[in-house]
């Protein structure tokens, strides 16, 4: 490692209240550091897949934080970026730091890079999830890695929506959030009017009388499209509800109402990708 790296660039983790580990104090007191993170341009991705697959995507560290065993994993990472310390520890020590047991290789400070434009992400796309309120950053995660795995081409959040780039949503992705284009709305639902100036039919799921089952959905080549995902308590807003053009439903058996949204929504993503473009 010392042919690799300049040792001055790796930093004992001696001191948790050294200002230059700020960034990775008790990370698991979540509702506390979500805001703060996404005002000061700043998330920490989390495993060394993570960390990798956000570089990759141009997003630029601004400290690593691992165990010492993990330094020979991210050599190119480090080389790539010889300005930004490498802070290393033990176990106890790291766990200390961050609130939790760091058992997935290594974490990074990352810069937030600039937001997506809406109207020039919806001009690139034909097949769009819209996910309203969800809370959950597993879910969220989990519902990214379907949306870019099934070739969704680009994925909106409403205002109160989780972010995509807090460590576990990032984490449960495994890392395609930093590939997939997703765009935070700011005025909702008013927004939808937007995605409706772009020519996309609009499409809830949701329990309504009126909603038809998804294989029922014919989507025809080169027709833009867009899906919403409600909240994981109270589903899609009436507001936004009024909004659209159909409610669909997936086909249920044994009296179960739904699935949980983050299986719910690569059924959905699948049927709609489906589809010739």
């Amino acid at each position: 490692m010392a042919e690799i790296l300049n040792p001055a660039r790796i930093l004992q983790v001696a001191d948790l209240e050294d200002p230059r580990l700020d960034e990775y104090l008790r990370l698991s007191e979540a509702h506390l550091r979500m805001r703060t993170d996404v005002e000061n341009g700043l998330y920490i991705a989390e495993s060394t897949k993570v960390v990798q697959r956000a570089i990759n995507a141009g997003h630029v560290p601004r400290s690593f934080l691992l165990a010492e065993k993990h330094l020979d994993q991210l050599a190119e990472e480090f080389n790539r970026f010889p300005d930004a310390p490498i802070f290393i520890g033990d176990d106890r020590q790291l766990q200390d730091l961050v609130g939790f047991h760091l058992h997935r290789g290594a974490m990074a400070a990352m810069n937030r890079p600039e937001p997506l434009d809406l109207d020039e992400v919806l001009e690139a796309s034909s097949r769009i999830a819209i996910l309203e309120d969800i809370a959950d950053h597993t879910n969220l995660g989990a519902i990214i890695r379907s949306a870019s795995g099934l070739g969704v081409d680009a994925v909106l959040l409403t205002p109160k929506c989780v972010d995509p780039w807090y460590r576990r949503s990032a984490r449960v992705s495994m890392g395609t959030v930093f590939d997939l284009p997703w765009v935070r709305m700011q005025s909702w639902p008013e927004d939808l009017q937007t995605l409706k100036n772009h020519g996309y039919e609009m499409l809830a799921m949701e329990l309504t009388d009126d909603a038809i089952p998804l294989n029922e959905v014919e989507i025809k080549a080169r027709q833009k499209v867009a899906m919403i995902l409600g909240n994981e308590g109270r589903g899609v807003t009436d507001e936004a509800l009024a909004a659209v053009d159909r409610t669909v439903i997936i086909p249920m058996h044994r009296d179960v109402d739904s699935l949980n949204v983050g299986a719910a929504s690569a059924i959905a993503f699948w049927h709609l990708c489906s589809a010739p473009r």
